[in-house]
């Protein structure tokens, strides 16, 4: 019998597990998911201006322990440490996956405006920095313009799913001159249904995308 692929998530809040746990169960149920949690990256990173080697040191060793425990790809689920997932990736001999590079390639596939609503605010420069970096690698002159919704990610943390979807929904709204809307964080994939009722544009979250990428990934290997 062949065994299971193991993919290792690592997380840096809980509010991303269940998302991206549903995503690997719908897309690829024969996949094996085991869940890190390092609550204190996202605690520290919110505290920071920048991504300290501190904390890049810190993404590594936890790349380090997945692979320990003989995963075949590793996905990161914050947003908010871009270039030390890169690192970690350069170093492994499995994929290492940051939560955004999925979703970016679906967005260009929609078109050149792309419109990107966060709920992290460290979260925002990094991933336009890889989304300008993503664009560029493939020739196409692509702009992303960011959304912040203030008070989300709070209503998500205190179990409010509903407030959590409809301040996301109303940010959405008010959005203009896009192609398509992204919602940044995993943490948001709950709200697309709600957002996609209250625009008429393509809305793209990233655990799905992520998991098929990984898939393709693994199996490339």
């Amino acid at each position: 019998m062949t065994p299971s692929p193991r993919i290792a998530l690592i997380h840096a809040t809980r509010v991303a597990i269940e998302p991206i746990e549903a995503a690997a169960a719908s897309i690829w149920p024969e996949a094996e998911t085991i869940s890190i949690l390092e609550e204190g990256l996202s605690v520290d990173r919110a505290k920071a201006l920048s991504l300290s080697t501190e904390l890049s040191e810190r993404i590594k060793a936890l790349s380090q322990y997945a692979q320990a425990t003989h995963a075949d790809g590793i996905l990161f689920t914050c947003s908010a440490f871009g270039p030390a997932i890169a690192q970690a990736n350069a170093q492994s001999d499995i994929p290492v996956m940051n939560p955004n590079e999925a979703m970016f390639d679906a967005a260009l596939a929609q078109g050149q405006r792309v419109a990107m609503i966060y709920t992290f605010q460290p979260a925002a420069d990094g991933m336009e920095e890889e989304f300008r970096e993503t664009a560029a690698a493939r020739g196409i002159a692509a702009r992303i313009t960011s959304y912040f919704c203030d008070g989300a990610l709070d209503a998500k943390r205190a179990g409010d799913n509903d407030r959590h979807n409809q301040l996301i929904a109303q940010t959405a709204a008010v959005i203009e001159g896009a192609d398509v809307i992204l919602l940044a964080q995993f943490s948001m994939a709950g709200a697309a249904e709600t957002v996609r009722q209250s625009v008429t544009l393509p809305v793209l979250t990233s655990p799905e995308s992520a998991i098929q990428e990984m898939r393709r990934r693994i199996a490339a290997k």
